[in-house]
């Protein structure tokens, strides 16, 4: 793939993308969130893992501004967003993509990057034109990163399972996102699109800052300078993957993976 880089990213950064403190969320009675607190430096690669039910997808989901936490606060590109919605929080810099892909299937390849890159484009009659030729440029740049530039033309139903989930990233990089959120990117990957995932994710430009949630032990090993380890609703770890692999919790709490990983 080629090398991917975030785009004009003319808005300064401050050194700390993420800062989240005492993030918590209930569903019924259950806690699934209790009391978060870490924050994410610009540049960073930052793994959330954790068995089932650890509460790494309510987290990400209240970052990403799905759900609303019931305690805490949310700060992104240093100003609190915790009552903002999804749309703000896109406008603001965030980018994000999905366990189960959520494309238009019906539509090309080019057609699915071209809105995507629409979204974050300047609206009105004078700079129409101009906001339609940058949003077709983005969407062959993107396109060729992930290494879908010989199926712009082809529909999205016609993708194979890998080449969809390439494609749901470089939506989310269509719009020059200044933190991406990824959801188990390599998720029902064959082999080798899950290596082609991965040296993808590698190459990213340091200036868009990455978070993933990840199951898959070699790729939350591989991608990510440092590791969170999420385990009901708290954070039992958190450092380089080195460090959190030899964690004796970690390793209780995943019963040898770690280990056997090593």
């Amino acid at each position: 793939m080629a090398e991917a880089t975030a785009g004009n990213l003319a808005a300064p950064v401050p050194e700390q993308v993420l800062i989240v403190e005492g993030l918590t969320k209930v569903f019924g009675g259950v806690v699934a969130l209790d009391a978060v607190s870490l924050s994410v430096a610009a540049g960073e690669r930052r793994g959330i893992i954790g068995p089932n039910g650890a509460g790494k997808t309510t987290f990400f989901n209240l970052v990403a501004g799905v759900l609303r936490p019931d305690a805490g606060t949310i700060r992104l590109f240093g100003r609190d967003v915790t009552g903002l919605s999804i749309e703000r929080r896109a406008w603001l810099g965030v980018g994000r993509t999905y366990q189960v892909t959520n494309l238009f299937l019906d539509l090309t390849v080019e057609e699915n990057l071209y809105l995507a890159a629409s979204a974050q484009r300047p609206t009105g009659l004078v700079r129409s034109w101009q906001s339609h030729l940058a949003a077709r440029e983005r969407a062959c740049e993107v396109a060729t990163w992930v290494g879908l530039q010989h199926r712009l033309r082809d529909r999205v139903d016609s993708l194979s399972h890998g080449e969809q989930r390439q494609l749901e990233v470089a939506m989310a990089l269509a719009t020059a996102p200044k933190l991406l959120l990824l959801d188990e990117p390599v998720a029902g990957l064959a082999p080798h699109e899950r290596a082609r995932m991965i040296d993808f994710l590698n190459g990213l430009d340091r200036r868009t800052t990455v978070l993933l949630v990840e199951h898959d032990m070699d790729v939350a090993l591989g991608v990510t300078d440092r590791v969170t380890v999420f385990h009901q609703g708290r954070i039992i770890a958190d450092g380089d993957p080195d460090s959190v692999r030899a964690d004796a919790r970690v390793q209780e709490v995943y019963m040898g993976e770690w280990v056997n990983h090593a």
